[in-house]
């Protein structure tokens, strides 16, 4: 039977700003991509997503991102190497010890929005992140594209990887994602992302915005639990994948 995880970004709310809903989003993914405080979320509301997750037997990773609040942890950044390690290994201690304090445990690292997109391709900035995360927990499973710089300097760093397709996002011939700033890169049709991820997952093909078909391996599907409809885009997912007889569980060990 094939098997996929399903993850999202979640813990993203700040003080009296709720962004999405990871309560009911938690009822749907097997592992969740928490925000550390950098880019968005606050001790307190991290917490209790960290809680719920627990609650649901939801696997935990770090989503570690630039030191960048305004801009959501969106904006490229040239943060010099010991200052990015520093910062990573920071957001990694956080988010273990609200974890700790709920009775679980990190289980996987995935860097968020600039961060992520860095690292997909940036020798320095994808060694630095993979340093860091093994100088913490070398156990610790990295999230990324498939064929990524990052994923490539995770396993020189000793950490297992794990490869991620995006739900909700449009693909290039090449197989990377189109830019957000672009018309289109986010879908919003349940029906029609789930289509498409069952064929990836069933298929291992995703279709590019010219109609041609990419090849993708993924060990883990990402919704993004901040765009509009995302609860209602991940349970047609889920629903999907489950009638195509796709078997759903966290790809990370221990889980």
């Amino acid at each position: 039977m094939v098997t996929v995880d399903l993850n999202a970004d979640l813990g993203e709310g700040f003080g009296r700003w709720t962004l999405g809903d990871d309560e009911a989003m938690l009822d749907v993914v097997s592992s969740a991509n928490i925000a550390c405080g950098f880019h968005a979320g606050d001790p307190a509301g991290i917490r209790r997503t960290v809680r719920l997750a627990a609650e649901r037997g939801v696997v935990v990773g770090a989503h570690v991102g630039y030191r960048d609040l305004a801009g959501f942890g969106r904006r490229a950044m040239d943060v010099p190497g010991a200052e990015l390690q520093a910062d990573v290994i920071y957001q990694l201690g956080a988010l273990a010890g609200l974890a700790a304090a709920e009775g679980t445990v990190v289980r996987y690292v995935k860097p968020h929005g600039a961060l992520y997109n860095t690292a997909q391709g940036d020798e320095r900035v994808a060694h630095d992140v993979a340093a860091a995360v093994a100088a913490v927990d070398p156990s610790l499973v990295m999230l990324g594209l498939p064929g990524s710089v990052a994923l490539a300097a995770a396993a020189e760093h000793g950490l297992p990887t794990a490869a991620e397709a995006f739900a909700d996002r449009a693909y290039t011939p090449a197989g990377t994602l189109v830019p957000r700033r672009d018309p289109g890169a986010v879908l919003h049709d349940p029906v029609l992302v789930a289509g498409r991820m069952v064929r990836l997952v069933t298929e291992g093909v995703v279709e590019a915005v010219d109609g041609t078909l990419v090849a993708v391996a993924a060990d883990s599907i990402c919704v993004h639990g901040d765009s509009p409809g995302a609860v209602t885009t991940a349970r047609a997912l889920r629903a999907a994948l489950r009638e195509a007889g796709v078997r759903l569980a966290a790809f990370a060990p221990g889980a």
